[in-house]
Parts: structure tokens; sequence; C-alpha cells
């Protein structure tokens, strides 16, 4: 369909009948105009009609076209006027142009003067009406966008849900209420088990999607006057207000029962569990962000005790979180001071007594406290992410003993580090390694890396580029704690991987449980048959010696040798770098004749 232009329309004023005839013909042919014989029928027509350019005369009787101007331009802020005088002189053309006229033309009027005038003025026209357009889309667009940070001020651009800021304005308000009518309110904190291990194994589109999917379904558990928030990452929160205790725990349960059912992101299944916190405004009269803190104490607690479960708030809960903020803030001084230290303890070849290798082991030389082993605080350490630094510096201080070691005659010597699960999943954890080995100047060949199976089978994928990675640099991989996590044959030969360690579990049974000395044999089968070295962990008794020996164990560590020990006292084991016990003699095989 042609779009029909429309005329320029044009409002021609002036006393004198010849020049409004003369106009009208001039202009008529390509622009619509009216005519009129006065400013008072002109101001008249504008009231009823809009017009893009006036050509007024400015002698007329009753209002002059010089008092005329600013009232059209009242009117009409963009309108153009052409003023239009027998006067000759500048005095009246600089008087025009300063009460607002684009133009003036004097009498007798040029045709081609007035049709060039009309041309530039009706240019002018489109060019405010255009600026005007931009200026109003302008103004528009800052109106939707201040519209929609006021919006995003208080809501969760991902879930359209309340956010935290709006959660705690209505909470504050619905505990003024609760204090007044002498009703409970109750927070109820939700975070999703494991949502980070989701999110890496399906990506941000897939965990946005399913965050979306969560608040949809939390939202259908409660009513209207119920306020239920997103906060950050995967957190949730839930206000009701005017509730008992018993209908909370029965909220509780109906949030538990909603997570039992599967979530469909595109064409996969997935289940999810949650942790929930739970405070009551009974709980403190100290105000709505007390009772927050409390409910994410309460939540803490539920992480801590293995998630999938909902625990109320209870004043000891503060005190442990205080002890573990204070804990935090000490291990990060730790740090910053060099306050972790690296101990060793050997790794023995148990056919040569040899000592073969060394365990890296990391220790914390507490000022106040003392020697604090790693039960003491690393769970914190790997819960806040500290633990990548100080398993870096382990490495690195490892690295450097090592090879002073190798340079002192014990070439072969190759030492092992752990790496919790934390580093592991760094995205540059590979090119980290790689920048400690050229730092320290050890052989790639010399570092065994320990990971336990837990922490590679959390994304097995990932975890098989990154061992073939690792491999191809020299370095060695070994499984820890072998038999405490996923004890899965398959992954063993998936995995590139060097050496398996039986977790002392197994072997502190081997010589007294039947049990044990079956699945340890079993496990060093298994690891023989896959080219896989043997390390036996937890070594204390000389029958556990000769019972792993007669298995083909090929090597151990254990307080049976030597407890882990700074490097100082380690040399002293080190050279000539033999153990010598009964139970490491070759085996005596008797004669037969």
């Amino acid at each position: 369909m042609l779009e029909i232009k429309q005329r320029p329309r044009i409002l021609i004023i002036d006393d004198d009948d010849q020049i409004r005839v003369l106009l009208l013909r001039l202009l008529g042919a390509q622009n619509d105009c009216t005519a009129v014989e006065s400013a008072e029928r002109a101001l008249a027509r504008m009231d009823a009609e809009k017009f893009d350019l006036i050509i007024s005369d400015i002698n007329m009787p009753g209002i002059s076209g010089l008092e005329l101007v600013p009232s059209i331009l009242q009117k009409e802020a963009d309108a153009v006027v052409i003023m239009v005088s027998g006067q000759q002189t500048i005095e009246y053309a600089i008087e025009a142009l300063r009460v607002g006229a684009f133009d003036y033309i004097t009498k007798p009027v040029d045709i081609d003067h007035i049709e060039a005038a009309v041309r530039r003025a009706l240019a002018h026209h489109r060019l405010l009406e255009e600026k005007r357009r931009y200026e109003d889309h302008l103004e528009e667009m800052v109106r939707e966008r201040t519209a929609e940070l006021e919006y995003l001020a208080y809501h969760d651009r991902l879930t359209s849900l309340p956010n935290r800021t709006s959660f705690v304005d209505r909470f504050s308000t619905a505990m003024t209420s609760a204090k007044t009518n002498g009703h409970l309110a109750a927070v109820i904190l939700i975070s999703l088990d494991r949502f980070k291990n989701i999110n890496d194994t399906l990506g941000h589109v897939a965990a946005d999607q399913l965050l979306k999917h969560v608040a949809m379904r939390l939202q259908t558990l409660f009513h209207s006057e119920d306020i239920v928030a997103r906060f950050e990452g995967a957190e949730f929160a839930v206000l009701l207000n005017r509730i008992t205790l018993a209908e909370t725990e029965a909220v509780c349960h109906s949030i538990r029962e909603t997570f039992q059912k599967s979530f469909a992101v595109g064409n996969q299944e997935v289940y999810l569990t949650a942790s929930i916190g739970i405070s009551l405004s009974s709980d403190n009269t100290n105000g709505a962000s007390t009772i927050l803190q409390n409910a994410g104490a309460a939540l803490h607690r539920a992480k801590t005790s293995g998630g999938n479960n909902y625990q109320f708030y209870t004043p000891d809960m503060n005190a442990a979180s205080l002890k573990r903020l204070s804990l935090e803030t000490s291990i990060r001084h730790a740090i910053d001071h060099e306050e972790f230290v690296t101990f060793y303890q050997p790794v023995v070849d148990l056919s040569s007594s040899e000592i073969v290798g060394m365990e890296a082991l990391v220790r914390w030389q507490h000022p106040q406290l003392g020697l604090l082993a790693p039960i003491e605080f690393l769970d914190l350490a790997e819960s806040t992410g500290l633990i990548v630094e100080i398993s870096e510096g382990v490495m690195r201080a490892a690295c450097l003993q090592t090879l002073r070691w190798q340079e002192q005659g014990r070439k072969e010597l190759r030492i092992a580090v752990n790496v919790s699960a934390r580093h592991f999943r760094k995205k540059d954890f590979v090119d980290r390694i790689v920048q400690i080995i050229a730092d320290t100047g050890l052989n790639p060949r010399s570092l065994e890396l320990e990971l336990t199976e837990s922490s590679i089978m959390e994304n097995p994928e990932a975890a098989t580029d990154i061992l073939k990675e690792l491999r191809r640099t020299g370095i060695t991989i070994a499984i820890d704690d072998f038999g405490t996590g996923y004890s899965s044959m398959s992954y063993l030969k998936r995995f590139s991987v060097d050496t398996l360690k039986i977790d002392r579990s197994f072997v502190q049974g081997v010589a007294t449980d039947a049990q044990d000395a079956a699945m340890v044999r079993a496990m060093v089968t298994l690891a023989h048959d896959l080219d896989l070295r043997v390390i036996a962990e937890g070594i204390e008794t000389e029958s556990e010696v000769s019972f792993l020996k007669r298995l083909g164990c090929d090597e151990g560590q254990g307080y049976l040798f030597l407890k882990p020990a700074p490097g100082d006292v380690i040399r002293n084991v080190m050279f000539p770098g033999i153990v010598d016990l009964p139970a490491l003699k070759p085996i005596q095989r008797p004669l037969t004749t």
C-alpha cells in the first residue's frame, strides 16, 4: 500500500487582499494554504489547526506581526515564521528576527525570493520536527530505562522475583506489624545443593533456566501475602507473615516435597535437593537484619549437615558462625604471614626398603595454638577457596625441597602433592601447575599429583581432559584414598592415572580382618592388571608390611617408617635412604631338594 505524503500546511496572515491572493496562488500548488486577514483570526485558526509555516505581515490593525510571533511560538514551539513588510530598513528585519521569526521578506514580494524563503523555512521545520521526534524518543527511552532500573533495584533480573533489597524492606514492615499485633513472622532461606556442579555440567544457559523453574515452582507453594525472593546465586528466601511454628515446619516439608519432582531443562531431566534455614521473629528482638542473619546461620548448619534438610535457628549457631569467621580470618592472616609449613612423609619401596619418594603434607604453625594438623583447618579452607593458595604454596615449597635433595644425590626421588577438589576445578589449574614447575626448575616427571576419587568424578569429562594434559607434561597422577569413594573399576581404565593409593582404613585391617585382606588383595591385583603402581597408606605394624609384601604391593608409607616431619628432619633418613625393618628384609624361601 502506497503511503500518501502529506502536503505542508501554510498559514498566510495579511490585511492586504492582493498579497493574500498572490501568496495563495504562488504557494497553493504544492502546499495546503490558509489565508486570514488579521493576527486575531490567525490565533483562532491555530487553536484548531496545526501549520508547518506561518507567513505574516508586520503592520496590521490590532495585534501586529511582531506582537504575534511570541504568541505563535508559545502555542507551537516548532513553528517557523516568515515576516513580510513594506519597510526596507534593516532595523525591522533585526526586530523580526529578535522576536523569533525565521526570515524577513520585503514588499513588493519577489516571487523567486518568496519561493526560496518558503523552501528554506519548510526544510527548517522538517529539521525541527525530526529533532523533536528524536528528543521525544530519547525522553521515552530515558523513562523506560528509569522504570527498568527502578524495577531491577527491587527485582531479580532472571526470575523477576523480588531481590534481597526488596525482601529486607518488606520484612522490616512485617516485623513492625508482628511486634505491634503479637503474631509470628518467619524467614526461610533455601539454597540449592551442589548447584555449581549442575552449572559446570549443563552450562550457564541451562542453569539459568533451571533457576527460573525453581522460582516458578516455589511461587506455587505460597499465598499472595507471602513473599518469595531470589538472593544471590542459587539461594531463595521466603517471608511468611502471621504464621505458627507448626505451620512453618509444614511449609518446610512442602518445600522439600516439591524438590522430589524432577525439573526438565531442555532434553535433560534434573533432580535437585535443597538446604533450608529458618528463623522466627520470636528468635530475636533486634530487628529484621538479625533475624535474616539467624536464618543464614541455620542455613549454614543445614549445609554442613550434608544438605537436603532443614534447620531452625538456635542461639549456638551464631557462636559457631563467629568461630568459623574468626578461623577464616586467621587462615587469611596465616597465608599472608607464611604460617603454613610443609612436612614430608617417606614413601618406601617394599621390596628394596629404599625411600623412593615423599608425600608433601601441610601443617599450620599457629602463633598461639602451636602446630595444627590439617583436620583443624582444611575443610574451612576448601569451602572458602583459600585452599588454592595454601596448596600452591605447599607445592612450590615441596618442588624446591625435592630439587635440592636431587642435587644432593637422590636424583630419582619423586614428590607427591595432594590436590583439593576446589583447586582441581580451577579453569587455569593446569597452567598454574606448569608455572610452578617452571618457576622451581623441578623435572615434571618428579612430581606426582594426588587426587581423590570424588574430585575426579564431579565432572568426569572435564577431568579426563585435564589428566591427559597433565600427563603430557610428564607429571604422574595418583588416585588417593582408593576404596573410600566411587571405587569404580571402569574409571581406572578411562582416566589417565599412574598410581593407586589404598586407603589406610583397609591397610590397618589386613593382618586381622579377612574381608579387609580380601579387598586389598583385589585392589592390588586390579591395579597391577592395569599396569598401575600400588602404594599402601597408613602402615603401622610389621605384620601389615609382611602381608603387603606377599601380595606384591609396590610401595608403602606410614608411621611405622616415619611420621610426617619437616625437611631438615627428613634429610637425616634420606641418606643413605634405606629403612631398616625386619619385615622389609627379603622373604626367605625354604630350600627344595
